[in-house]
């Protein structure tokens, strides 16, 4: 497992409990209650540490390599999946998955972003930054869900739309706004969860919904803590201060009613327990599914609307 930072103390502690339970002694009985005194205090101290992280800290959780990713939960989650590519237009984009499936014995289609988990993948998947093609694509995706009347569920987990020469020539912002666009007019339910990081027009690209859930340590933010340090002061030195700033936290974007729900994290984060934590994202989608069903195309789409239009009217 990669390690944060802030956690080393911890670390440390998980590391004397592993050696000394490889230690060959006659004293077992000692042993295991060193061990147990030791795993305690590893406990707390993890508790104490996760309760009180600072928006910078959550930046690096979010970020965690380990975390679930969006092939995690659709493998854990969603029955039946079958992968929709390409946008019928230029290519297939692998930085965004998109498909139909059953969740909890109901159809839908599910789109999100997904970075990688080793060198080869992340560079196939270009890191969770998607290009126009797969912004097209979801907007394909949605228009499908409309058509056969099944919600949409879409899991946001990037840095950002990728900023290459290649996407832009391809029209990038013009197919972000086209995905927000096809957000608001679609008539089906949606519910997104920012499942660790959400970058900029990338990320609300798929995340105009009806209903919007954080995970605890997810960032959610209009730029990266270094891309505004770079703008505001000059240098990336300041990212911390940055972090700060754009309140990005699930905490920050509660308290301005710009979410639902905050979905609560494992103690140590969601790298550390993860089956707890998909479970947990799919009781909380289940739960707006229910909320959100029957429903009424028009009504839904008035209700979108009006959810959108109150943000910063409603502090």
């Amino acid at each position: 497992m990669s390690h944060l930072e802030f956690e080393k103390p911890i670390l440390e502690l998980e590391g004397k409990i592993t050696e000394l339970r490889h230690v060959n002694n006659d004293d077992e009985v000692n042993i295991a209650e060193e061990i147990n005194r030791m795993q305690t205090k590893a406990d707390k101290l993890l508790k104490q540490t996760y309760s009180k992280l600072s928006a910078a800290d959550k930046v690096q959780v979010a970020r965690h390599q380990e975390r679930p990713h969006t092939i995690d939960y659709i493998n854990a989650i969603i029955d039946d999946f079958t992968p929709l590519s390409g946008d019928r237009n230029f290519a297939e984009d692998h930085a965004l998955i998109g498909g139909i499936g059953r969740f909890r014995g109901r159809s839908c289609v599910i789109i999100g972003h997904e970075k990688g988990n080793d060198t080869q993948s992340r560079i196939k998947r270009n890191f969770g930054m998607a290009r126009p093609e797969g912004y097209r694509k979801a907007q394909r995706l949605m228009k499908m869900a409309d058509q056969f009347q099944i919600p949409v569920i879409t899991l946001i987990d990037t840095a950002g739309a990728y900023p290459g020469l290649g996407a832009e020539e391809r029209g990038q912002s013009e197919a972000i706004a086209k995905s927000i666009e096809t957000c608001l007019r679609t008539e089906v339910p949606i519910i997104s969860v920012v499942i660790g990081e959400g970058g900029s027009g990338g990320a609300i690209a798929i995340a105009v919904a009806d209903k919007i859930y954080m995970l605890e340590h997810s960032i959610y933010s209009v730029i990266s803590p270094e891309g505004c340090a770079s703008i505001l002061w000059k240098s990336g030195e300041y990212a911390k201060d940055a972090a700060a700033a754009l309140k990005l936290t699930a905490q920050d974007l509660q308290e301005l009613k710009l979410i639902d729900t905050i979905i609560k994290e494992p103690v140590g984060g969601a790298h550390r327990k993860k089956e707890e934590m998909i479970s947990a994202v799919a009781d909380q989608i289940e739960k707006g599914l229910e909320e959100l069903t029957p429903w009424d195309k028009s009504e839904i789409i008035a209700a979108r609307h009006k959810k959108f239009l109150q943000y910063g009217r409603n502090l």
